[in-house]
């Protein structure tokens, strides 16, 4: 069995395009699937066509009293129906046995963001007259001033980006790539930024300069260094939140919207596939409208 999750996160990656972050969930999902069996029936795992759905209720009931949050409850469920998904796929099983099995509906979070003079905090902190510096505000930047997720932002190659037309070719989930503005400081710093790192200290490697954002040894930018940077800098600028680099996302899509910005457009700069999804921040708006009345009405 374990061979076969191996192929699976490997069918993730190169067929659907998952993010590192994905492909790390559902190995641990499913790894500890895994050692629920091995500690009820070891032979199990040769026997995979065994393994039905109230093996898999038996999991869940076990995992309940941990205190997992019901996002993540939902993501394991997820995670295994995917994985025997494959398996029936690739005929190595005969059935889903959690193909029926109905996730738990999740409750309405309202997605974190910052405000205006927040945001406007955290872009000025780096200090740009070093390169490092620069290319942090230079991130910041176009995630703020696009909306890209952080995955899309790593990996931006130099040939995606158009300075003149100020644009960028991402690509989301499902590798489906989408034209994005970007805003006139962004390209400014951008412009700065490519131009600099030509002469950057790389410590004696090669720079890959096809990639946009490079760390101190000239190679493409990870995930957990973006946020590293953004939680430096968020310290730096005593910012009182605890946030992820999503959050630059969210206060894009907000601040987008508080400006009159129709949902739609908002969709399509998200790379949303469903309209659904963007309407999470229709709520932050609408909250937010209530708090001013609230404030500002003399019979609120």
């Amino acid at each position: 069995m374990i061979n076969k999750i191996a192929e699976f996160l490997n069918y993730l990656k190169v067929e659907k395009d998952a993010s590192s972050h994905t492909i790390k969930n559902y190995r641990s999902d499913l790894l500890q699937f895994v050692e629920f069996l091995t500690e009820k029936d070891y032979s199990i795992l040769d026997r995979i066509n065994d393994i039905d759905h109230i093996t898999i209720r038996n999991f869940l009931a076990g995992i309940k009293g941990k205190n997992y949050s019901r996002s993540t409850l939902i993501r394991k469920i997820a995670s295994i129906r995917s994985f025997f998904r494959y398996l029936l796929r690739e005929t190595h099983v005969k059935a889903n046995p959690a193909a029926g099995m109905i996730l738990p509906k999740k409750g309405r979070h309202l997605p974190e963001f910052l405000d205006l003079s927040e945001m406007n905090k955290l872009l000025e902190s780096p200090d740009v007259g070093k390169l490092s510096g620069l290319r942090d505000r230079v991130l910041m930047e176009v995630l703020y001033s696009s909306g890209i997720r952080v995955s899309e932002l790593v990996n931006l190659n130099e040939s995606s980006v158009d300075l003149i037309g100020e644009v960028v070719k991402v690509r989301g989930k499902g590798k489906k790539e989408r034209m994005v503005p970007l805003g006139r400081t962004a390209v400014k710093y951008l412009t700065e930024y490519l131009e600099q790192r030509k002469s950057g200290d790389y410590k004696g490697r090669k720079p890959n300069f096809l990639a946009v954002f490079l760390n101190k040894y000239g190679q493409r930018i990870t995930d957990r260094s973006v946020r590293r940077i953004i939680d430096k800098y968020i310290e730096e600028a005593a910012i009182d939140h605890k946030i992820s680099p999503h959050v630059l996302r969210h206060t894009f899509a907000t601040h987008m919207l508080d400006a009159g910005a129709d949902l739609r457009s908002v969709q399509e700069l998200l790379g949303h596939a469903s309209l659904s999804t963007t309407q999470i921040y229709t709520h932050i708006t609408a909250d937010k409208m209530k708090k001013v009345y609230n404030k500002a009405h003399p019979r609120a």
